[in-house]
């Protein structure tokens, strides 16, 4: 097995050609990329800080190796990308003083049947603001919440994994304003009904969904049906509330009977305006031989009071029929 140390990065030849005629140690603290992929390497735990020395190291590549742990990292704050996949890395952790890191590759470990790649809570906030890319595929995630802290992220790579639940992706990835690209092929939750037009609508700024692009005119209507599923489930929930409110109002039996006694007093309200004494006009000239002017019993305001004294002697204990003909006699 290989150990990453100082003096295999003097021995490689591509390092070599680069240095030039410069002394070793000029070379490695002006050192930004660093590529050990593919070389079996087992430990960047104790030798790792031998790269103390590389403050401006930007990019280091270490994929397909047998790397186990993370550890020792956090002296290379100028590290703006990692690459790590194909190792066993079963917790990515350690990286908190990487606050410059934006990509983050540690998609396909070599994990233990039943495990699952875990991200350290402590790393991930530490990284809210600035991380950008994360590539987690092929690690048996089953969940994404720890996730959501990651508002900085604009493109999620989390395929061939164990993701169900719409719902939990619908909500942390509206945690995410940026987020652009998202590839989630090869997990259950890509069988769900909906599964594509809850995720666009999640996110007002994605562009690219499991390799598709989405179009303006296509989430335009995602986002009016959302509107219109959303509103109609408003109005079925507050018809329930009023349905319910008034389903547990007291009942008193004063209410019942007032409802009643209005109810049966409308009737004679009608029956008594039917039955008011209808008097014939009178007929022929008037006095002096003047046109007689109109019966005021027979006009529309007339019948109108009369009704309205109806009305108020059915409804009204203290008055009677008597005294509604008293009045019409008027």
């Amino acid at each position: 097995m290989v150990r990453l140390t100082v003096d295999l990065i003097a021995k490689s030849s591509s390092h070599i050609r680069k240095k030039g005629d410069r002394s070793l140690p000029d070379y490695l603290r002006r050192l930004t990329h660093l590529n050990f992929s593919n070389r079996s390497i087992v430990d960047i735990i104790s030798r790792i800080s031998n790269l103390g020395f590389a403050c401006r190291l930007t990019h280091l590549y270490l994929q397909n190796n047998c790397i186990g742990r993370m550890e020792d990292l956090c002296q290379l704050q100028c590290l703006a990308k990692l690459y790590l996949g194909g190792n066993c890395i079963a917790v990515v952790e350690g990286l908190e003083r990487l606050t410059k890191l934006k990509e983050l590759h540690v998609e396909n470990q070599r994990l233990a049947p039943g495990e699952k790649l875990l991200l350290d809570p402590r790393t991930l906030l530490c990284l809210a603001d600035s991380l950008c890319v994360l590539n987690i595929s092929q690690n048996a995630v089953d969940e994404v919440w720890d996730l959501g802290v990651l508002r900085g992220l604009t493109h999620l790579s989390a395929t061939d994994n164990l993701l169900q639940h719409v719902q939990d992706l619908e909500e942390v990835f509206s945690q995410w304003p940026l987020l652009q690209r998202l590839d989630l092929i090869g997990n259950p939750v890509c069988q769900k009904p909906k599964y594509r037009d809850r995720l666009i609508t999640a996110c007002p700024r994605l562009e690219v969904l499991d390799g598709k692009e989405i179009n303006d005119l296509s989430r335009q209507f995602l986002v009016n049906w959302k509107a219109s599923k959303e509103a109609s489930k408003e109005a079925g929930k507050r018809a329930r509330d009023e349905r319910a409110l008034a389903a547990q109002a007291p009942h008193h039996p004063f209410l019942t009977h007032l409802d009643t006694a209005l109810s049966r007093g409308a009737v004679l309200s009608c029956s008594l305006a039917n039955s008011l004494p209808r008097r014939e006009p009178l007929k022929g000239p008037g006095p002096h031989g003047l046109p007689r002017p109109p019966d005021p019993s027979h006009s529309s305001a007339t019948r109108d009071h009369s009704l309205a004294l109806a009305l108020r002697a059915s409804s009204s204990p203290g008055l009677c029929p008597g005294a509604l003909g008293d009045s019409n006699a008027l």
